[in-house]
């Protein structure tokens, strides 16, 4: 859990290394970097992140697949609806885990 302030990229590898491979990963332009693509590189996963504007060299990646990237930020926004989720009113991880938990399985259920 970082701070509302804080970038997710640093902690992006970390991340990774803890789940199970998989054959893509979908991202944003915010992730586009070559530590992170050498990461997915090396664990067998294809990255599925578009260019920042100011890569010299781009990657290629699939637009296909990239478009489906709207049902994670779907997920995403409906557990912001819940107030507590989006103004992070738990500040222990533990207790925020919960939260989320928690809000999932309404979400899911209703």
């Amino acid at each position: 859990m970082t701070g509302g302030e804080a970038h997710d990229l640093p902690v992006a590898g970390r991340l990774v290394c803890k789940v199970k491979p998989s054959k893509h990963m979908l991202g944003d332009k915010a992730y586009d970097s070559a530590e992170l693509r050498e990461e997915l590189h090396e664990r067998g996963t294809k990255p599925v992140i578009p260019n920042r504007s100011r890569r010299k060299h781009p990657f290629s990646f699939n637009k296909r697949l990239y478009k489906a990237r709207w049902l994670i930020e779907n997920a995403f926004n409906r557990l912001k609806d819940f107030r507590r989720i989006a103004t992070r009113y738990d500040r222990l991880a533990p207790n925020c885990l919960a939260s989320v938990c928690l809000a999932a399985a309404l979400v899911w259920w209703v």
